[in-house]
């Protein structure tokens, strides 16, 4: 079972660092969630003390078990918090949009209008890019689409980009455009 809904009256202001036994558990986590055991990841997370369950640092790793197991709800209310905690981080707003296109009630739309927003705090961010060529594609726009995925290649690796590109599904009606040099 993942983890609770956490509960953010719990957290001190302002947040502490975790410190041994607490910060050795969210190592262990993520160690687990990078191997792909949830299960196990859960397990190091419910270790966590209490107050220290709405720590960023810990909301993480219970957004990722959460996306992990499918909870795509809980994950997009743990990103959501985390956008609030760290919004200087898009990592954050990645993880928000990316859960949020799979919550019931979310979609591609709503997940574009995040990025669209992180894309103005974030001009230069490869990611935020290239996932919102995903969501214009999917949404049948492909000149859109090709034009976040030209900025995504003008913004980082482009060979690596491109290759990435054509081995997405969500690109896949554009993948003869993508090929083209």
């Amino acid at each position: 079972m993942p983890p609770a809904r956490p509960n953010l009256s719990q957290h001190p202001q302002p947040m502490k660092p975790l410190t041994p036994p607490d910060s050795h558990h969210l190592s262990a986590a993520w160690g687990w969630l990078g191997l792909g055991n949830w299960k196990e990841a859960l397990q190091e997370y419910q270790q966590i003390t209490p107050e220290f369950r709405c720590h960023p640092d810990t909301l993480e790793v219970a957004r990722e078990i959460f996306i992990q197991t499918g909870k795509w709800d809980m994950a997009a209310e743990t990103a959501a918090m985390l956008v609030k905690m760290k919004p200087e981080e898009p990592a954050s707003w990645i993880a928000l949009a990316y859960a949020t296109r799979r919550k019931q009630c979310g979609g591609l739309v709503a997940a574009r209008d995040i990025l669209t927003l992180a894309q103005c705090r974030f001009p230069k961010d490869t990611i935020i890019t290239y996932n919102l060529a995903c969501y214009e594609c999917q949404l049948g726009d492909q000149k859109a689409a090709l034009d976040w995925l030209r900025r995504s290649f003008a913004t980082g690796p482009a060979s690596q980009i491109r290759s990435m590109a054509l081995d997405d599904r969500d690109l896949e009606p554009l993948w003869p455009k993508i090929r083209e040099p």
